[in-house]
């Protein structure tokens, strides 16, 4: 009867409920229209964006990492041309834990996401409309292809980030591939608008 007792409670007590990857996450902030602007260039996108956010006395970033330049994040998903539209959206995490990079981009996949990197993320900072639109309090990670990404010497990969804080300040930093993420940081959603 023990035995019989035990083996009915193991039966019947309820399974841990498995959250998909895609269920993890939702679209929450239309951020509009990106149109890539007429004088765009790949080559020197990074050292033009940091010139003219870091370059003079009134900087635009709190922190900005000299990392993210043309040398290390010069070989994006997507070359990106002037004149294409891509949607923005914020992506945050609606699940209460730590999820990693796979599962995000297999969100992104879902939704037929295009990885922009580095220079995406210069892209929505540039759009003041957008820049004004981020919730705060929150940082915004602009994937792409793992292989695509920066290496540092430990092998680790290294994923554009801006942090758009409460107090009003901006960080464009690196975090790292390889990382769990908490709830607090959200990532850019890019789809191409140009066919339609």
């Amino acid at each position: 009867k023990y035995l019989k007792d035990v083996l009915a409670g193991v039966l019947l007590s309820p399974t841990p409920k498995v959250v998909s990857s895609v269920q993890k996450f939702e679209i929450f902030k239309n951020l509009g229209i990106l149109t890539v602007p007429a004088n765009y260039i790949h080559t020197t996108r990074l050292a033009d964006f940091y010139e003219r956010h870091q370059g003079g006395e009134k900087k635009s970033f709190y922190y900005y990492n000299s990392d993210i330049n043309d040398q290390n994040f010069a070989n994006p998903s997507r070359i990106l041309k002037p004149g294409e539209k891509f949607q923005v959206d914020v992506v945050r995490q609606v699940f209460r834990g730590e999820t990693t990079s796979e599962e995000r981009m297999a969100f992104l996949a879902v939704h037929r996401g295009i990885y922009l990197g580095a220079q995406g993320a210069s892209l929505v900072f540039d759009d003041q409309k957008m820049r004004t639109d981020l919730p705060k309090g929150k940082w915004y990670s602009s994937f792409d292809e793992k292989d695509r990404l920066w290496q540092v010497t430990n092998g680790r990969r290294r994923v554009p980030c801006i942090h758009a804080y409460s107090d009003g300040d901006f960080y464009f930093s690196l975090g790292f591939f390889e990382s769990v993420c908490g709830d607090h940081v959200c990532f850019f959603l890019f789809r191409d608008c140009s066919q339609k």
